[in-house]
C-alpha cells in the first residue's frame, strides 16, 4: 500500500504490527536465526484477503519499518564490532539507513484468522509490516 506523494516521496501504510516478546533493540539478536524467540504478525482486517492463503511451513520474507532507526545513518562498524572497519550501510544489515526497511526471511509456525505466528524474526514489538512476499523455490515451482 504505497502512495506517491511526487516524484521523490512516497507514503507507506502498515499492514499490520509484529508482537513480540522483544520489546529493546539492544537485547534483542542481530538476526532471526541468532535465538529470536516466536512471534506474531498482526495484519489489519482491510487485508484480510491477502492473509487468506497463508500457511504452516511456507517460509516469506517480512518487509518491515524499522520505525525505532536512525535514518541519518551512511556508514557503521559491521554488527557494532569497532574492530571491524567502518562500512557503507548499504553493504551491511545494519537497521540504521536512509530508509530503514527490514528484511526478514520467517517460517510459518501458524494461522489464526489475521495473526500469523512466525519463528525467526528479531524485529520488535509494535514494529510496522509493510508488506509479505513468500521465498521462492526453483523456477518451475513459481
Amino acid at each position: 500500500m504505497v502512495e506517491a506523494v511526487s516524484d521523490d516521496a512516497y507514503l507507506l501504510h502498515p499492514v499490520g504490527r509484529v508482537a513480540s516478546s522483544l520489546t529493546d533493540a539492544a537485547s534483542a539478536p542481530k538476526q532471526g536465526d541468532e535465538g529470536a524467540p516466536t512471534a506474531w504478525l498482526v495484519f489489519d482486517p482491510q487485508v484480510e484477503r491477502a492473509v487468506r492463503d497463508l500457511r504452516v511451513g511456507t517460509e516469506m520474507l517480512v518487509l518491515t519499518w524499522l520505525d525505532r532507526a536512525r535514518r541519518d545513518v551512511l556508514a557503521v562498524h559491521p554488527r557494532g564490532d569497532e574492530n571491524r572497519p567502518e562500512t557503507g550501510v548499504f553493504s551491511t544489515r545494519s537497521p540504521h539507513r536512509p530508509n530503514p526497511i527490514g528484511l526478514h526471511r520467517v517460517r510459518v509456525l501458524a494461522v489464526d484468522g489475521l495473526r500469523v505466528e512466525v519463528a525467526d524474526l528479531e524485529a520488535l514489538d509494535g514494529t510496522p509490516i509493510l508488506d509479505v512476499k513468500p521465498v521462492l523455490g526453483v523456477a518451475d515451482e513459481r
